[in-house]
């Protein structure tokens, strides 16, 4: 079962891609966080964030590489991270 979209592999071909979805499945958390700040957007707040422009650029590839945009992907990542932090209280 997939608990973090961390454990999405980056795939070689389609074929690769279409198999591990066949066989995987979502944890429901993982999908109602997703569109939880989906509907949550109307609400958000702009912040400004400085970072190493190396990271950032391996950011915007590891989200183009799972079609994701890349604000999305750290909003995603920091979400996670939080129930994580939550959770292990």
């Amino acid at each position: 079962m997939l608990t973090s979209w961390d454990e999405v592999p980056l795939f070689d071909s389609e074929q690769a891609e279409s198999d591990f979805w066949a066989d995987t499945e979502v944890d429901l958390r993982l999908m109602e966080a997703a569109t939880t700040g989906a509907s949550e957007q109307t609400e958000s707040v702009t912040i400004t964030l400085r970072m190493d422009p190396r990271m950032l650029g391996r950011i915007k590839r590891l989200a183009r590489e799972r079609y994701l945009n890349y604000q999305s992907m750290i909003k995603q990542w920091l979400s996670e991270r939080m129930e994580k932090e939550l959770k292990d209280r």
